[in-house]
């Protein structure tokens, strides 16, 4: 029940947030505030929704999970991820901070499924997804759409 609060204190927080953002439509006919109403609205429906399953017995389909502890290595690296994204974009650039982002995090979540394995060949596996995740992203944005994120360089490429 606290966790569908939370959700929807969370959207409420972010349209209280998109008051404050103009509306003059774009080029597409929708305006800068757009995509905030959208998340704050679909937050507020999941966070409803959270709390009509949870006053009425939700998940009573599902069986009882006795003794599942949560996993706190995972949850240290994916926060780590989070963190060093963070810390590091400003510094080392988008495409590379997020790809570090999406090693921890993948660290994180094999650790919670009890695969963790620090193995230099699925480092390197996972660099290059994250490489191929972030790098189209970056360029979209800074290429195709002219919205500045911080770089390596100054070309909008790298």
């Amino acid at each position: 029940m606290y966790v569908a609060i939370g959700v929807l204190m969370i959207g409420l927080g972010l349209a209280v947030g998109a008051v404050s953002i103009p509306s003059a439509a774009g080029y597409g006919g929708v305006g800068p505030n757009f995509l905030p109403w959208l998340v704050s609205v679909a937050l507020m429906v999941c966070g409803a929704f959270m709390v009509w399953e949870s006053r009425t017995g939700g998940f009573r389909a599902t069986d009882e999970a006795d003794g599942v502890a949560p996993c706190w290595s995972g949850f240290a690296w994916v926060s780590a991820g989070l963190l060093a994204n963070a810390a590091l974009i400003t510094t080392i650039g988008f495409i590379f901070s997020c790809t570090l982002c999406f090693v921890l995090a993948v660290q994180g979540l094999r650790g919670a499924e009890g695969k963790a394995s620090l193995v230099p060949a699925m480092l390197v596996k996972d660099s290059l997804i994250g490489m191929a995740i972030s790098a189209p992203v970056y360029w979209m944005f800074t290429q195709f759409l002219a919205i500045n994120l911080p770089g390596l360089t100054s070309t909008g490429w790298l």
